[in-house]
């Protein structure tokens, strides 16, 4: 058995060291699809603590901000030495690790409430934010199909099942729409995305909100389902006529078709870094734990599916030598990292909300 294990380990370090002269050589936009790549091949195999010499944290959670964190990871190490080893595996899954404790930290793009911070011992804290897209594979049809409210709800509602239905056809004057199913795709697994669209759905829609409701797992009227933002761009991709939420960097990465959103003041606003920012800056107050999201934000300019995405860790640190990396690598995203979020197609934190997060930070205690 010990012998087994060698082995696997040593395959794991060509594998590592391989994609990491690979990531050397590519564009920071270029290094999503290696991200997504070894996410999906490797996100489920942890390490073993002893594998590898040097410092180590594990965290566990989100795909939605998995493209910028991986590329954090990578220059993190390159530049400390200190090994971070993430399982993409959904907000969700995320956490029911942290509050499990087997992993150092977990992350999420629906924030935990006050009374599950406090019972779990738990402090979260926004890295970037980020926008989900509309994204679709029509035959025929290119980028820009546009997009109301209604005209999403109803299609995930089951409500509307033809991709030449007259509601779609009345938003889209001009684009010869074919007759084929809508197919829907939705998450499958526990999602901070999901809770994200979700939420916009059900403040858009009151017949969602009553009949659906939003949260990282709801029960889906229609559709089927892909495993993390990576499984659900590649259902659509490979599924003629489908439609699903995605992640923007997923998308922009995958070159799939997407298109803009009718906003709240009644423009149709595509995903950007831009309008994003726009939707983000409508926050005009930010509470002590963090639980703050805003869909269907207010301004001309603000793409309304849009979202902070989270990290979680224990405000009671037990390993002090974890916990001081830990803060390490923290305080050096929200320095050094965050310079390297828009590259990657997300949104830096403004300096008001990094000042209120190191203000947070500062009541960790280490034992």
């Amino acid at each position: 058995m010990k012998r087994l294990l060698l082995k696997l380990e040593v395959k794991w370090l060509m594998v590592i060291a391989t994609i990491k002269l690979i990531l050397v050589r590519i564009s920071p936009k270029q290094s999503i699809g290696y991200a997504l790549m070894t996410g999906l091949l490797f996100g489920s195999f942890l390490i073993p603590g002893n594998a590898l010499a040097g410092p180590q944290l594990i965290g566990a959670g989100a795909t939605f901000p998995y493209p910028i964190y991986s590329k954090w990871f990578y220059e993190y190490e390159k530049e400390t030495g200190v090994k971070i080893n993430y399982q993409p595996i959904g907000s969700g899954g995320g956490i029911q690790q942290i509050i499990a404790k087997t992993v150092d930290f977990g992350a999420s793009d629906a924030p935990l409430d006050a009374k599950t911070l406090k019972e779990h011992g738990l402090i979260q804290m926004p890295t970037v934010a980020g926008a989900v897209a509309m994204a679709y594979n029509l035959p025929g049809v290119g980028k820009g199909l546009k997009f109301t409210p209604g005209l999403i709800a109803d299609i995930y509602l089951g409500k509307i099942t033809q991709w030449d239905d007259p509601a779609i056809k009345a938003v889209n004057p001009g684009i010869q729409l074919p007759s084929m199913p809508v197919i829907v795709v939705h998450r499958s697994d526990g999602s901070g995305t999901t809770n994200i669209f979700t939420t916009y759905l059900s403040t858009v829609s009151p017949e969602w909100s009553k009949k659906v409701g939003h949260s990282t797992s709801v029960n889906w009227p229609t559709g089927i389902g892909g495993k993390g933002n990576p499984g659900v761009a590649g259902l659509i991709t490979k599924t003629r006529g489908s439609i699903g939420y995605v992640e923007l960097a997923y998308v922009l990465q995958n070159n799939m078709a997407y298109g803009p959103v009718k906003g709240k003041e009644g423009d149709f606003v595509w995903p950007t870094i831009e309008t994003t920012k726009a939707a983000a800056s409508m926050v005009k107050t930010i509470p002590h734990d963090f639980n703050v999201m805003f869909v269907n934000s207010s301004g001309k300019n603000s793409y309304p599916i849009a979202g902070f995405t989270f990290l979680i860790i224990y405000k009671h640190q037990t390993d002090p030598a974890k916990a001081h990396e830990l803060l390490k690598f923290i305080n050096w995203a929200y320095s050094k990292g965050e310079t390297m979020a828009a590259s990657l197609d997300y949104v830096p934190l403004p300096q008001n909300i990094i000042s209120k997060v190191k203000a947070r930070l500062k009541e960790v205690k280490i034992k």
